[in-house]
């Protein structure tokens, strides 16, 4: 077997291992089940008729940033489990086993997507029983708008791999995490218009790239302008990607070798 095919393999074993995990720890779904299924029925139903959101209905303009923003989230599993790993010694057990040492990250990541699929899953599901719907949108950009929040998600299981890894408990990955990246989720798009948004933040909610993604989505399951978004989107998620995937091997390579 070539070095890898031995890895894919190596990768997909870690992968199942991780999906495993969840029928016996059913806590950790409340991350992609019930927390957005409330911050959905909270925004459409408490603030949503307080909130201006143009010409679309509340709903229509809230999915597509509910979406991303758990979707983003959803990598929380990856660093509350490395570090769990971590902290066990299990990193140690990986290492002295005759196994691709990348497969430990991209296992996690990996798994990270088949959740993700199940949180969509069931956002589209509470969104459609909301009101929500595809405004005019073909197939194609449905399918673009899907594609684009997994490699979204993709790409913070990396950053928070590299936050679980830097962590020393469980509890600090998940506090260290929600303290760095959460805020960002409030300063953008998601929930209101940037427009909306006093001078200041407003410029800085325009940068934010969940904002870029949130109206990416937005375009193409809404008909919005598009403007940069949809492209600027897929160049946040590729630079996300490969500035925190090296990032958090090379910080698994030290934690690895007990540095």
């Amino acid at each position: 077997m070539s070095a890898l095919a031995a890895s894919a393999s190596d990768t997909l074993v870690l992968a199942r291992r991780n999906l495993k995990r969840i029928p016996r720890q059913p806590d950790l779904l409340v991350a992609y089940t019930v927390q957005p299924v409330m911050f959905v029925l909270l925004f459409v139903y408490v603030f949503g008729g307080a909130i201006d959101s143009g010409s679309f209905d509340y709903v229509d303009f809230l999915m597509p940033g509910i979406i991303v923003q758990s979707i983003a989230f959803g990598g929380f599993v990856t660093a509350l489990g490395l570090s769990e790993d971590v902290q066990k010694g299990l990193i140690d057990r990986f290492r002295s086993l005759p196994m691709s040492r990348a497969a430990v990250l991209t296992g996690r990541t990996f798994s990270d997507i088949v959740l993700n699929c199940l949180s969509l899953v069931v956002l589209l599901t509470v969104g459609f029983i909301a009101g929500f719907n595809f405004i005019d949108a073909t197939a194609g950009n449905i399918i673009l708008g899907l594609v684009l929040v997994l490699l979204l998600g993709y790409a913070f299981s990396w950053i928070f791999a590299l936050v679980g890894l830097f962590s020393s408990t469980p509890e600090t990955a998940n506090s260290l995490g929600f303290t760095l990246i959460f805020p960002l989720t409030f300063a953008s798009s998601i929930f209101v218009p940037a427009e909306t948004m006093p001078d200041g933040l407003r410029q800085f909610a325009e940068a934010n790239p969940f904002t870029t993604v949130a109206d990416a989505v937005r375009s193409l399951w809404l008909g919005t302008p598009a403007h940069t978004d949809v492209w600027m989107a897929f160049v946040w998620c590729t630079v996300l990607t490969a500035v925190f995937a090296p990032l958090a091997v090379a910080r698994y390579r030290r934690v690895a070798a007990g540095a």
